[in-house]
């Protein structure tokens, strides 16, 4: 599963202090499927709070080449300021990940395999992290709430004729390592399509339990309902999705509030239907199902009941299992339609999790589809094939859905140059031949 790292956050800062470098002016940014899906288809730091302060000269005079050279290499040197803690805390939540797996010899080999696999792909990271870090079009680190990592990045399409549909996305990581820049090369490539993305960032485990991950991934989408708009999003055309613990994390929101709505209990700051589509990108549904598996494969039984608090709760946190109480009718028939991804190879979380869960949805009512990609890994559809350019199946199986309704986009969509390739075909063959996930 994707690895992460988590900015350092002091919850005390007051809210609108933190916002101080974040405000757009809305002058700047002008504001402005119904077929039913029955069946499965297999296709072939220091920076808690940073003030910026203007300081005007007392007396004024006419810049010179070099006062322009001198502000090139400060707004430089700023913006690797900035970058130096991310990084640091990156490498830091993969030390961890290995200390929760425990160091023995399948993990001593797993982490030469991730080694290896990194190297293959380390010139798209480049690429992709220069972007996360320079691009304008990026807004990192913007608070939604008051828990700590209670942070998500908008990219913003570089088109402003109007509102843009918007994709709030959780990052995966193992519920250990999520972090909300793995989610920079999908966020790119969709702002190319017109298509604002929010990556929402939460507390992991152990500053976290699974119910702590369910509340900041709820916060962030409340964030992007209700004040998207302010940024250029339609909050009209509210997209869901996750990937891998991410997906987990997003489809437990999703059915939990849900439940609030049919007056389960529980004050609510969004609603789910203004989510048009739940989308799930190699997600796990039914922990039941998994926990053995996720023991064999290294995340062992005691740390994983852990995060999710019990193996009392396991029903909590199974939203397969949930959708088929028969007391929760009413909840259910509130779900949008809901799309699976999930590749055949996929050996961190099997392909059968998302099949089994879109049956599970079709049998009670709900408008659902698994699509399964032949041959594909864990990470091929998340990182090799949108690394590999041109045109992937599910990037535009994705893309398709979000624009089914927009004849304007699906014509822009339709004339897209093809989407540059970021690294050699064969390092990306060597990457799937040695990948841990």
């Amino acid at each position: 599963m994707p690895s992460h790292i988590l900015p350092v956050t002091n919850p005390n800062l007051h809210s609108s202090k933190q916002h101080s470098y974040l405000r757009i002016d809305p002058t700047t940014m002008p504001l402005k499927q119904d077929d039913p899906i029955t069946s499965t288809r297999l296709v072939s730091s220091p920076f808690e709070d940073e003030t910026i302060i203007s300081v005007r000269p007392l007396l004024s005079r006419t810049p010179s080449f070099a006062d322009e050279s001198i502000g090139q290499r400060q707004s430089l040197a700023r913006e690797v300021d900035r970058a130096a803690p991310e990084t640091f805390l990156l490498t830091r939540l993969g030390l961890k990940l290995l200390r929760y797996m425990g160091v023995g010899y399948r993990w001593i080999m797993r982490f030469l395999a991730l080694g290896c696999y990194s190297l293959m792909l380390f010139p798209g990271f480049i690429q992709v992290g220069y972007y996360y870090f320079f691009s304008g079009r990026v807004l990192r680190s913007i608070v939604y709430g008051d828990q700590p990592r209670n942070r998500l990045d908008l990219y913003l399409p570089k088109n402003t004729d109007g509102p843009k549909p918007v994709v709030a996305f959780v990052t995966g990581g193992a519920w250990i390592i999520g972090y909300k820049a793995w989610g920079s090369l999908l966020g790119q490539q969709l702002s190319e399509r017109d298509i604002m993305v929010a990556c929402i960032d939460y507390r992991n485990y152990p500053q976290g339990t699974m119910s702590n991950m369910v509340e900041d991934a709820s916060g962030g989408i409340s964030f992007v309902c209700n004040k998207i708009a302010e940024y250029g999003g339609d909050p009209n055309r509210v997209y869901l999705m996750g990937q891998s613990a991410g997906a987990h994390i997003a489809a437990c929101a999703l059915v939990e509030q849900a439940i609030k709505e049919a007056g389960e209990g529980g004050s609510t700051t969004w609603s789910v239907l203004q989510i048009k589509t739940y989308f799930g990108l190699s997600g796990g549904y039914n922990l039941f199902n998994l926990v053995d598996y996720f023991h064999s494969r290294g995340l062992y039984r005691s740390i994983f009941l852990s995060i999710m608090e019990g193996e009392e709760s396991l029903r909590r946190f199974s939203p397969e299992v949930i959708v088929q109480d028969p007391n929760l009718k009413k909840a259910v028939s509130l779900l949008p339609p809901i799309v699976l991804f999930h590749g055949t190879a996929d050996y961190s979380i099997p392909a059968d999790s998302s099949k089994s869960f879109a049956e599970t949805l079709q049998s009670v009512g709900v408008r659902a589809e698994s699509i399964l990609y032949e041959g594909k890994t864990h990470t091929d559809l998340f990182l090799q094939d949108p690394m590999r350019g041109g045109n992937d199946r599910m990037f535009e199986d994705l893309v398709s859905i979000i624009h089914s309704d927009d004849r304007e986009a699906q014509a822009k969509d339709e004339v897209a140059p093809p989407r540059r390739r970021l690294v050699p075909e064969f390092m990306l063959q060597l990457a799937h031949r040695v990948s841990p996930f």
